[in-house]
C-alpha cells in the first residue's frame, strides 16, 4: 500500500502525538507507585492514588498505546518501508518492550487496587527507568538509522 504524501504526514503526526501521550503515562505511573508505597493501605491517600492510577492507565495510557500502535502500523504498511533495515527491527523490538512494561504496570496497578502490593519503592524507581531507556533507543535508531 502506498500512502499519499499528505496522508503519510497526517498519520505520522498522529503517531508522534500518541507516542508522546503514551510516554507521559509510562513515565508518570511508576512515580505514582513510588508515592503509593509510602501510604498505608485503606487510607484516604491510598484510595486517591488508586483513582489516579486507574484513570491514568485506562483513560490516557491504554488509548495512547493503542493509537500509537495503530498509527505506527499504518506507517509500516506503506510501500516505502524498508523491512530489511536493522534499525527498524531494533525499533520494533523496543516497542514490544514498551508494550510489555505497559502490561506489567497494569498488573502492578491491580495489586495496589487490591491492597496487595509487595514491591518496595526501589523496585518502582528502577521500573521507571525502563521506558526511558527504551524511548532513548527508539529515538536514536529512528533519527540516526545507524545500520
Amino acid at each position: 500500500m502506498e500512502l499519499s504524501g499528505d496522508a503519510y504526514l497526517w498519520i505520522k503526526a498522529g503517531h508522534i502525538i500518541s507516542v508522546i501521550a503514551w510516554m507521559a503515562g509510562l513515565l508518570y505511573l511508576p512515580r505514582l507507585f513510588v508515592y503509593h508505597c509510602d501510604v498505608e493501605p485503606g487510607t484516604q491517600a491510598s484510595e486517591i492514588f488508586k483513582v489516579m492510577e486507574r484513570r491514568l492507565l485506562k483513560a490516557i495510557m491504554n488509548p495512547a498505546m493503542l493509537s500509537s500502535l495503530f498509527f505506527g502500523g499504518l506507517l509500516l504498511v506503506d510501500s516505502s518501508t524498508d523491512w530489511s533495515a536493522p534499525w527498524l527491527h531494533v525499533k520494533l523490538l523496543s516497542v514490544c518492550g514498551l508494550v510489555i512494561i505497559h502490561m506489567m504496570m497494569g498488573g502492578w496497578r491491580r495489586a495496589f487496587e487490591a491492597d496487595a502490593n509487595t514491591k518496595p519503592q526501589k523496585f518502582f524507581r528502577f521500573a521507571n527507568e525502563v521506558p526511558t531507556i527504551l524511548m532513548i533507543v527508539i529515538v536514536l535508531v529512528v533519527v540516526l538509522k545507524p545500520w
